[in-house]
C-alpha cells in the first residue's frame, strides 16, 4: 500500500543553515532508497525557517527501514537542540 506522508520542520533561526544541511543530506541519501517513490523538500517562503518534506512510499516496510537508517537518527539528534518543537507529520491518502 503507498503511503503519503508530509513532514513540517521548524528550525530554529540561529540553527537554520545547520539544519537546512541534513535535512539535504536526508534528500539525498534516502532518493537512494528502493522504498522510496518521491522525497522532496521545501522551504517557506513567509519564515525561510520552515520546511516541509512531502514523501510517497512503497510501503509502510519501507518506511519502517527508512525510518531506522542513521541519517534519519542524525536528525533525531537535531530535535531538542534546534528545532522549535518536534516535527508535525500528517499521513495522507490520494483521493
Amino acid at each position: 500500500m503507498t503511503i503519503y506522508l508530509t513532514a513540517i520542520i521548524k528550525a530554529k533561526e540561529e540553527h537554520r543553515n545547520d539544519v537546512l544541511q541534513v535535512l539535504q543530506n536526508m534528500v539525498k541519501e534516502t532518493r537512494k532508497e528502493e522504498a522510496n517513490e518521491l522525497y522532496t523538500l521545501h522551504q517557506g517562503t513567509e519564515d525561510e525557517n520552515h520546511f516541509i518534506f512531502y514523501e510517497i512510499w512503497k510501503s509502510e516496510e519501507g518506511l519502517k527501514q527508512h525510518n531506522n537508517k542513521p541519517y534519519i537518527k542524525a536528525f533525531g539528534n537535531l530535535v531538542e537542540e534546534k528545532l522549535q518543537e518536534n516535527p508535525q507529520i500528517y499521513l495522507s491518502n490520494l483521493i
